[in-house]
This record gives C-alpha cells, sequence and structure tokens, in this order.
C-alpha cells in the first residue's frame, strides 16, 4: 500500500512538472496567435474558442506524451534493438529493421496529417505504403552502417546526390510533397523509437564512437521517404495537386464548438490506437520470445504506453481541431493584405517558438543530453533548433509569396550542410540531420503547413509548387543551425598551444 501511495505521488509530480515545461513551449505560440487575432489578422470568436481549447489539449498532451515516450517508447525501441542484436543473424535483424520501420511509419500521425493536406496526387494509402517501404529500407541501410562502420558523413553525401538527380526527373508538382514527406515521416510516434533502437544497436559497439552510432537513423529515415515519392511522381506524374478539404470548427455558439471537439475524439483514439499497435505487438513479441525483464520495469513501461496514448490523443485533436483551422485563416488573411510581406517576419517569429511545441523535439533534446553525457545542453540544442526553424519559415514564407522554386533553396541549403561536415564532430553531424527530420513534426505539418497553404492560396500561388514545401524548409535549417554549433564546439574545446617564455626559448636554443 505504502509503495503504491509513492508511485501516484511520484507520478502526480512528474505529470505536474512535464505539463509545466509543455505550457512553456506552447504558451508563446498561443500568444502570438492572440496578438494577430486582434490586430493583422482578425478570426471568429467561435474559432478563437476553439484554438484556445486546442491550446489546452496541446499542451496537456505534449506533458503527458513526453513522459509516456521517456517510461515506455524509449525503453521499448533500446529493448527491441538490443534484442535483434542478440540474435547475431543478420538476415534476421534486417527483416526486422525492414518490418519495424514499415510499421512504424504507416503509424505514424504526422505522415497521415500531410496526405489529408493534398488530393490529385496519388492514392493516399500508395503514398503511405510506398513511405513506410522508404523507411523501412532505410533503416536496414542505417543498420549495415552501424555493423561495416561506415562513416555517417559520406553515406548522406551519396543519399542527397541520389536525392538531387532524381529531382531532375521527378515532376516540378511533386518536388515539394517529396521533401516535405520525409520531414513529416520522423514525428511523435517514430523519433523515441527510431533513436532507441540506434542506441541498441550502437551497443554492439565498444569502440570511442559508440554513442555517435546512436545519432543518425532518423537522418538517413528522412530520406527513404523523399526518395520513394520521386519515384512515385516519376511514375504516376500527377498533373493537379490541390489542397484538401479541411473541416472547420469554430462555427456557433461555445457550446457548439466544445461539443463538435468532443466529437473530434473518437476519431483521434482510433488514430492512436491504430498507430500504437504495432509498436506494442512488437514489444510483447519480443517479450514472450526474448529477455525477460523484472516486473517493475515492465509495469512502468506499460504505465507509460497509457501515458503515451492519452498524450497523443490530445496533442493530435488539439492541433487538428484548433490550430490547423487558425493557421489557415491567419494564412489567409496575411496573404489578402495590401503588403502580404508581412508573412515573411511573422512566420519566423512563429517558427522560432513552434518548433519547442514539438512533442518529438523534446525526446531528442532528452537524449542527445543523456547519451553525450550532458557535452551537448538542452538549451544549446533548443536554441539552435529555434533560430534555424525560424529562418526556415521566414525563407518558406518569402518563397510562397515570391514564387521562386523551392530547389533555389534546397540545393545550396544541403551543400553547406553538406561541406560544414567535413568542419563539424561527426556527432554533430549525426545530431543535427536528426534534428532537421524532428523539427518538421505534427505542429509544422497541422498547424505551420496549413497556415503556408491559406497564405498561398490568397497570393493567388500555385498550392503544389508553392503551398507544399515548408515541412522540407524546415528541415533543412537545422543542419546548417546545429552543424554550426558543433564547429563552435570544436574551437572552443580544442586544446590551446602553450606560447614558450623568451627564457624557455633560451633553454631550448642551449
Amino acid at each position: 500500500m505504502k509503495f503504491r501511495s509513492g508511485f501516484l505521488k511520484s507520478n502526480k509530480s512528474i505529470i505536474t512538472e512535464k505539463i509545466k515545461e509543455a505550457f512553456t513551449s506552447v504558451f508563446p505560440i498561443t500568444l502570438i496567435v492572440f496578438i494577430l487575432s486582434i490586430t493583422l489578422t482578425p478570426v471568429d470568436s467561435g474559432v478563437m474558442v476553439a484554438f484556445l481549447i486546442g491550446a489546452v489539449c496541446v499542451t496537456a498532451g505534449i506533458g503527458l506524451f513526453t513522459l509516456g515516450a521517456e517510461t515506455a517508447m524509449t525503453p521499448i525501441g533500446e529493448y527491441v534493438g538490443s534484442s535483434a542484436i542478440k540474435t547475431k543473424k543478420v538476415w534476421l535483424i534486417m527483416a526486422i529493421c525492414f518490418f519495424v520501420g514499415l510499421l512504424i511509419t504507416i503509424s505514424e500521425p504526422d505522415l497521415h496529417v500531410l496526405a489529408n493536406q493534398l488530393t490529385g496526387a496519388v492514392d493516399y494509402w500508395t503514398l503511405i505504403i510506398a513511405v513506410g517501404v522508404g523507411v523501412g529500407v532505410f533503416l536496414v541501410i542505417s543498420f549495415l552502417r552501424i555493423l561495416l562502420k561506415v562513416k555517417l558523413a559520406y553515406l548522406l553525401i551519396g543519399c542527397y546526390v541520389v536525392v538531387f538527380v532524381l529531382a531532375i526527373f521527378t515532376p516540378a508538382n511533386f518536388l515539394p510533397l517529396a521533401f516535405d514527406s520525409g520531414g513529416v515521416t520522423t514525428g511523435p510516434m517514430s523519433v523515441p523509437f527510431l533513436i532507441a533502437i540506434g542506441t541498441g544497436f550502437a551497443s554492439m559497439r565498444s569502440d570511442s564512437k559508440d554513442n555517435d552510432d546512436a545519432f543518425g537513423i532518423t537522418a538517413l529515415c528522412s530520406v527513404g521517404p523523399i526518395i520513394a515519392v520521386m519515384i512515385l511522381g516519376i511514375i504516376f506524374r500527377p498533373e493537379n495537386i490541390q489542397a484538401g478539404e479541411s473541416t472547420l470548427i469554430g462555427t456557433g455558439n461555445s457550446q457548439d464548438i466544445f461539443v463538435s471537439i468532443m466529437k473530434a475524439f473518437p476519431t483521434y483514439f482510433e488514430e492512436v490506437a491504430i498507430a500504437l499497435a504495432p509498436i506494442i505487438a512488437f514489444f510483447f513479441l519480443f517479450y514472450i520470445f526474448g529477455e525477460k525483464f523484472n516486473k517493475t520495469k515492465f509495469i512502468k513501461i506499460i504505465v507509460g504506453i497509457v501515458y503515451t496514448y492519452i498524450g497523443l490523443v490530445l496533442f493530435l485533436t488539439g492541433v487538428n481541431t484548433g490550430f490547423g483551422t487558425v493557421g489557415k485563416m491567419i494564412g489567409e488573411a496575411i496573404g489578402s493584405l495590401d503588403y502580404s510581406f508581412v508573412a515573411v517576419p511573422v512566420g519566423m517569429v512563429m517558427g522560432f517558438f513552434v518548433v519547442k511545441a514539438e512533442p518529438a523535439v523534446h525526446v531528442l533534446t532528452t537524449q542527445v543530453y543523456e547519451i553525450t553525457g550532458g557535452t551537448i545542453s538542452k538549451r544549446a540544442l533548443s536554441l539552435s533548433l529555434m533560430l534555424g526553424v525560424s529562418l526556415s519559415v521566414g525563407l518558406a514564407f518569402l518563397r510562397i509569396v515570391t514564387g521562386i522554386n523551392i530547389l533555389y533553396f534546397l540545393i545550396p541549403g544541403y551543400v553547406i550542410a553538406i561541406v560544414l561536415t567535413f568542419f563539424c564532430p561527426s556527432v554533430f553531424t549525426a545530431i543535427a540531420f536528426d534534428s532537421g527530420g524532428v523539427a518538421s513534426g505534427a505542429m509544422t505539418a497541422s498547424f505551420m503547413l496549413p497556415m503556408a497553404i491559406g497564405l498561398c492560396s490568397s497570393v493567388g500561388g500555385n498550392i503544389a509548387t508553392d503551398g507544399f514545401g515548408l515541412v522540407a524548409m524546415v528541415a533543412m535549417t537545422p543542419l546548417i543551425a546545429i552543424q554550426i554549433l558543433g564547429v563552435v564546439y570544436k574551437a572552443k574545446t580544442r586544446p590551446k598551444k602553450k606560447v614558450a617564455t623568451q627564457e624557455e626559448k633560451e633553454e631550448i636554443i642551449l
């Protein structure tokens, strides 16, 4: 009885702490939207009520999800990774990697959010399965990289050369969607699992590079979907890509709005259950046939799964019923202004704060801090991500307003990122490319992307070539920002050469 009471008190304290952290992440973007709604972009009171309810759901959802990721998703990923390694059968590990990558991607909520944002491209499930196959193949490649001790930078350079060669043959109206697919694949469901699997795989290495190998899997698994969707574009060559229909929640009185949001909950209860099912099934399969652990740890994981489930339901409900509608409306309102270029600074401010509300970012910063033994602080990593995303959203909105081709931004950006790999510590390179996928998560897909589409439709741009692509831009700039952080860190920690005094010089001469 005392144990149960202590356990409940401890959990209550941790939940309170996590929700406080989530509040500090969500509050800035909520405040910005509120200020915009009473200045530049007025919205209906009903829509604002829906947004505020959504903000409460998002805050609670992030708090519970991050706690669930720490107590369940990360240990499950490490357990699956290390258990697979213990079989010592390369073909079996490769098969496990492929199916884990496929299933976890099909269950990724961010990917479904993106697929719902468009029509006229390819069949909904064709797109999702193709992306899943891309992740599965590149998870296998990630395992082989660790096994064969291939340097991550060389592999990334080769992958992006393939990507930009394929871009020559991919229809122009399909390119932004292809790059966006790489960003949304690494969202709140997959990131904790992929990084933890990387830690499990890296445990088979006993050299000084084992920590470095824990990172880089998310980066490589972000490339697979880009290649897969480009191949789809080359095969199907779709001509008419349009924005998908969005459900408007925010009409009627406050009671009607509340009822509408409550009716949305069952949809997300089902979606998240489907999303979590493959991961839970894999866990129990490995637990039944693999190594067992103590009862206390098992119970903690089960409780963590419940936290993850409730947290994701609250988060997705809040984002899709409140944030998405307001995002699109704000974009349309700014685009209709005579001075629509104001979208660029507004987007930069929003981008700076919106990345703090990404659940997967919280997971990444925590795991980076733990794996590097505190060498890379949470604050430094978060600030680098915030600055990078701020720049990327500003550039994405500039592209929408001016109609500049996305490749004019992506090619120079990736060239800079690749050049930095030669001057940056390898662990920073791996974290940087991981961060690119992590930063472009649910908030970007469900709030910033609708805002970009709304802005694009108002300024008369092409939705396929201009509206989409924001996620790709958000995924690119952290690669540069965090590697610059690595270069600075390397310069600061480099041993200083001792300058010989005159007396020492004379002794050397003698």
